[in-house]
């Protein structure tokens, strides 16, 4: 009895496996294979800060899986100037077990980061990745790869072909699939299939899951005829296997999502792939076979993580930057300024980028120095930055290519056609995001860099409305430009500090002047130029701003388009206080942009720290009927500028 009873466990064991593996997946298998791992260049500053950050988002995300059930989930924390992002994401199939599993084998593979600041890991089952500055919109990043098996698949020209159809498919249908997740079993002869699944982030738009899926797609073209392949990137992933790695019933029908354009594409594809027989297959299986071996090993990628690894720029081809802006036309055009025209580009593997011509005239420092400063701005990090991922030489031609902000400038939300948008939260957030950024130029880099031209057109902002710097560094490139302190003037009157607009002296500090009037233009949605008219006759931002401090009357200089029951007066009054510490008369009692960083974040007011009278600094940008009598002007100034009376 004893051993039919054995007999009987041992085959009730025997089915549960078979009937588990062949129709719901591999138990307790969280798909621990590494695909790809990095750590970026950068440490954390604050290790203490960093660690506290990083362990309550990793915590946070557990529970999101734990408690919520969920595939996908996104943390972040902030401790002092500390802030972690992170984002954990389960391919669907995996029970939540299994989800957990893959999940803390991350945290602990991500460890081996110790103090970078950025990291990824990308297993079959999952991902983890965590940065010091929002990501969760990016998808396609220069640290994207390729995985291929070391088996060729059975029938492979047959294999080949459904393959090349099975992919192609996913790419259209997974962006088009709520959620971002596809997987199919595709029949290739009688005796085998092909198992694909393909994910995009969740954050992702359908646009950059497509954008994703294409280099993915294109990718894995060089696994096939391959039994399997893994293609990865920073928001998505696709994987197909002769083998199964997912239950047939958690496949998903795309067929429906397949009719929007896919079905012309599908059909060429089938008839090129398939019209071909006998000897013409023949001759595309040689071509192959001849082009990988010529083809050199791929490098391993996994230090690469886009945002976090940008050791030195992208050096970008002129015809592709051509084409990708249309040829610089008139239509791509995003804007004029100093150091030159910025166009809209979409690269050939669908990225949308800012292409900037640089106007730097000729010079030997312009031909010896362009590389090296161009790979300094390059490794310039911070979450308030504009990334620059390359730049282009061309004869005299000085090209670099920018992240793209769709959202364009400050200056469009303050006086174009955004005017009145952005309320008061918005307002606050990127005027503590640009002095942080500043912060990190001016102390946090090993090379102190002063921008010089800090307006509202040099404030890009992102999906979420927060402020990323551009063009910071280039003033570097100036011809004579010799040092990060040189008087070369590169500055845009009505915001520059008078002691570098008429004497030519430049520090630090007249960054935070400039950045002092950008805040007193966001608080009020006047231009720093334009002239107020009242009793007292005309007045420009500045002055108008001092006179209502002198009168407690701060609150006067508010945007009227903002809800003054969407303000706190104290808080908004402790802000002008502050922008007019910054736009001192003398530079040496002008706050740090990180401790300009400290009053923004302070709760109390500063009423220890009293604002001297600036020295007001007119721009004569039209024709006045009333001249000031002590003027100067910089050889390299566009207008005039006068000193002008407080009173």
């Amino acid at each position: 009895m004893v051993q039919q009873l054995k007999l009987l466990v041992l085959a009730f064991v025997w089915w549960w496996t078979w009937w588990s593996t062949s129709n719901h997946g591999a138990v307790a298998d969280p798909q621990t294979r590494l695909v790809n791992t990095g750590c970026s260049t950068y440490n954390a500053s604050s290790l203490r800060s960093f660690y506290v950050s990083l362990n309550e988002t990793f915590s946070e995300i557990r529970g999101q899986i734990s408690n919520q059930s969920k595939h996908f989930a996104t943390a972040q924390e902030a401790r002092g100037d500390m802030l972690v992002y992170a984002m954990f994401q389960c391919r669907n199939y995996l029970s939540k077990n299994d989800c957990l599993g893959c999940f803390t084998n991350a945290t602990t593979q991500i460890r081996n980061c110790s103090a970078a600041n950025g990291a990824r890991v990308i297993y079959d089952g999952c991902f983890l990745r965590y940065e010091s500055e929002r990501f969760y919109d990016q998808t396609t990043e220069p640290g994207n790869g390729v995985l291929c098996g070391n088996n060729t698949a059975k029938e492979a020209p047959a294999f080949r072909a459904a393959g090349q159809q099975v992919l192609m498919d996913l790419q259209i249908a997974t962006p088009r699939i709520k959620g971002f997740f596809a997987a199919t079993k595709t029949q290739v002869s009688a005796g085998g299939s092909i198992y694909a699944i393909a994910q995009c982030v969740e954050t992702a738009t359908e646009t950059s899951c497509l954008d994703c899926m294409k280099v993915g797609y294109n990718n894995l073209q060089t696994c096939l005829p391959n039994s399997d392949g893994r293609a990865y990137d920073a928001g998505c992933f696709m994987r197909y296997s002769e083998t199964p790695f997912f239950a047939d019933n958690q496949t998903i029908d795309i067929t429906p999502y397949l009719k929007q354009g896919g079905s012309s594409k599908k059909w060429a594809i089938i008839g090129g792939v398939i019209g071909g027989a006998g000897l013409v297959v023949i001759l595309l299986i040689a071509l192959f076979a001849w082009q990988r071996s010529k083809k050199p090993k791929r490098l391993p990628r996994g230090d690469i993580l886009g945002a976090t690894e940008l050791k030195g720029p992208v050096n970008y081809k002129y015809n592709d930057l051509k084409a990708a802006t249309k040829n610089f036309s008139d239509e791509n055009k995003l804007g004029e300024g100093g150091f030159g025209d910025v166009y809209k580009g979409t690269l050939k593997n669908g990225k949308v980028v800012a292409v900037k011509k640089l106007l730097l005239g000729k010079s030997s420092k312009m031909e010896d120095d362009f590389e090296s400063e161009v790979k300094l701005i390059s490794n310039v990090h911070h979450r308030n930055l504009v990334r620059l991922l390359g730049c282009c030489i061309k004869g005299q031609e000085r090209i670099l290519v920018y992240e793209y902000m769709a959202n364009s400038s400050l200056d469009r939300f303050l006086f174009g056609n955004q005017k009145g948008s952005l309320n008061w939260k918005q307002r606050f957030d990127i005027i503590l995001g640009t002095a942080r950024g500043l912060a990190y130029l001016h102390e946090e880099f090993h090379v102190s860099i002063i921008h010089r031209d800090i307006k509202t057109g040099n404030i890009l902002l992102d999906d979420d409305l927060q402020p990323k710097i551009a063009d910071f560094g280039l003033a570097r490139l100036l011809p004579g430009d010799r040092s990060h302190l040189s008087t070369r003037f590169a500055g845009t009157l009505g915001y520059t500090a008078p002691e570098y607009a008429i004497h030519g002296q430049l520090s630090e500090k007249a960054d935070t002047y400039s950045y002092g009037i950008v805040v007193l233009e966001i608080i009020s949605g006047q231009k720093s130029t334009e002239v107020k008219v009242d009793d007292d006759g005309h007045e420009y931002l500045l002055q108008r701003t001092w006179k209502l401090y002198e009168r407690g009357m701060h609150l006067d200089l508010v945007d009227k388009a903002l809800d003054p029951n969407d303000y706190d007066a104290e808080d908004v009054k402790k802000v002008i206080e502050i922008a007019l510490l910054c736009t001192q008369a003398s530079a040496a009692t002008r706050p740090t942009m990180s401790e300009v960083v400290v009053l923004l974040k302070s709760k109390s007011l500063i009423g220890h720290l009293q604002p001297t009278m600036p020295v007001f600094v007119e721009t004569n940008l039209k024709s006045r009927e009333d001249k000031s009598t002590s003027t100067a002007s910089s050889s390299n100034a566009t207008a005039s500028t006068s000193i002008l009376s407080a009173r």
